[in-house]
């Protein structure tokens, strides 16, 4: 017995010691994803969807084979220790992203087409500029619940629920296999905290913190040294939140919520692995308590009926 409460009591003693950045990255879970249903009629209306027939099987298998291929390469550029173009590249992607993220509120003020553009161009450039003038991890989180939000508005949209649960199936496979078989997401997260890009949340363990002075979080982990702070990325935001928001739009917002609570649950047991001090993957569990929350939703809320 003495075994096992060892453990335990660290368990425990984790868990007091992480409570508030994992209620934070909680609640960041949460306004993303009910500002991402709430957000649902501005962006049907300004049609920027990502696909043409949200329906098609085959968007989600497109969309898991550009990751792949972008990963591939990000992962070599990573290798010929080009910074640089790693910035250039996350940058520009954030921005265009913003661009998409904005352009619907716009669209509902009645500022359409190339008007809309240019509005949210020059929000997307002014943040952006923020993000890698200053990227403290305040400014960080802000800027991600806004992109994560409107990235599953997006994504919620452009699959429907079966290309959903396709897209979150193979990704929480995929996934796993990068991060515990051939740990390539470790090394991609470390060169991304080490050029301080944000494409993550980064949640403090103390007031004086700073995401500024971050060092490289492989060798945090090899040393067994604390770490100052829990990270997350926003595609654990973003992927749960496609099916949280096609649920929502399909069913409605009760089925909607089930699958968010899903992937809330998953997500406390998530953290309960990440308290290991070990990385792990996030997709399985996360994707995971969102698709049951759904199949649970649908029987509860909508009599069984799955939408498909």
């Amino acid at each position: 017995m003495s075994d096992n409460k060892e453990p335990e009591e660290s368990l425990s003693e984790a868990w007091k010691e992480n409570s508030l950045p994992i209620l934070a990255l909680a609640l960041c879970f949460v306004i993303s994803h009910v500002t991402a249903m709430y957000l649902v009629p501005a962006y049907q209306e300004a049609d920027v969807q990502a696909f043409e027939d949200p329906d098609d099987p085959l968007n989600s298998v497109v969309y898991i084979g550009i990751i792949l291929v972008f990963t591939a390469f990000i992962l070599w550029v990573a290798k010929q220790n080009l910074d640089w173009v790693l910035q250039i590249i996350f940058l520009t992607a954030i921005g265009t992203t913003f661009i998409y993220v904005f352009y619907p509120f716009f669209n509902s003020y009645g500022i359409t087409g190339f008007a809309g553009y240019v509005g949210a161009t020059a929000l997307a450039i002014q943040l952006t500029f923020l993000l890698l003038s200053y990227p403290e991890w305040y400014v960080i989180d802000i800027a991600g619940v806004i992109l994560a939000a409107g990235v599953s508005a997006i994504f919620g949209i452009s699959f429907g629920l079966f290309p959903a649960l396709i897209l979150l199936s193979g990704l929480a496979i995929y996934d796993a296999w990068a991060v515990y078989k051939t740990g390539h997401m470790v090394d991609l997260a470390d060169s991304v905290m080490d050029l301080k890009l944000p494409i993550l949340l980064v949640m403090p363990k103390s007031l004086d913190y700073s995401f500024l002075k971050q060092g490289s979080l492989n060798k945090q982990i090899e040393s067994g040294e604390k770490r100052g702070a829990l990270f997350m990325g926003l595609g654990d935001l973003v992927i749960p939140g496609a099916l949280v928001v096609s649920s929502k739009a399909t069913l409605g917002w009760a089925v909607g919520l089930a699958s968010m609570t899903g992937s809330l649950i998953g997500f406390g047991i998530l953290m309960t692995f990440v308290l290991s001090g070990r990385p792990q993957a996030g997709l399985p569990l996360l994707n995971g308590g969102a698709i049951l929350g759904y199949l649970v939703g649908a029987l509860l809320f909508n009599s069984g009926n799955l939408g498909l």
